[in-house]
């Protein structure tokens, strides 16, 4: 059973029909019990860095995402699930995220963004630089459906799974362990991004 983990933002019921599509048994909760004995977990989310740490701590969320972390079962965030994973962020100042992957989150800024709108809207494609265990079916240069202000800047180059240019080349999706995070939406993203829901809900921990 997979549990997304519903901390009061984020497109929390159309992840879970995208796992249900791909025949995934999906439950939305915040229960720590049932997070903790899932066989993987979904972090998702959408909004701002610091609203959505707080509701982590207020609903003693913090401790149950570094448990199922630690313990070693797939793992995968969404959007600002991704960006929760790292050290801090520079939106409305600086907020300390979980601090799972060392890094920062910072805002599309520079004279690349001259002409180019900001948050960043709408399809665009990815470039793999380690093909993750969910990318399996994904061919490079595929496109996926993004919203965001923010990009998360990783201090180990290692962990980039794939990267996307928008004014320049940003980090799209990285990759540690048991952990698989995005910053686009693979439910928004049609048959490839189902196909990304299908694989993780098929890996064993």
């Amino acid at each position: 059973m997979i549990a997304i983990i519903d901390y009061g933002m984020g497109n929390l019921r159309s992840v879970q029909k995208g796992f249900e599509r791909m025949g995934h048994e999906a439950v939305v909760t915040r229960d720590a019990e049932t997070i903790l004995s899932a066989s993987k977990v979904v972090l998702p989310g959408v909004g701002a860095f610091p609203d959505c740490m707080r509701n982590l701590r207020e609903y003693g969320l913090v401790d149950v995402v570094q448990a199922s972390i630690n313990s070693g079962k797939p793992f995968l965030g969404i959007c600002l699930g991704l960006q929760l994973l790292f050290t801090e962020s520079e939106e409305f100042g600086i907020s300390k995220g979980l601090d799972i992957i060392k890094g920062r989150v910072v805002r599309f800024k520079g004279p690349e963004f001259t002409d180019l709108k900001i948050p960043h809207m709408g399809w665009n494609s990815i470039s793999i630089k380690r093909r993750a265990p969910a990318l399996q079916d994904v061919p490079d240069n595929s496109n996926f459906y993004f919203v965001h202000s923010f990009h998360v800047v990783p201090e180990d180059k290692g962990v980039i799974a794939t990267t996307t240019n928008y004014g320049f080349d940003f980090v799209s999706s990285i990759w540690k362990d048991n952990i698989f995070a995005a910053q686009f939406h693979p439910e928004k993203s049609q048959a490839l991004g189902l196909s990304i829901l299908k694989r993780f809900g098929e890996q064993k921990g």
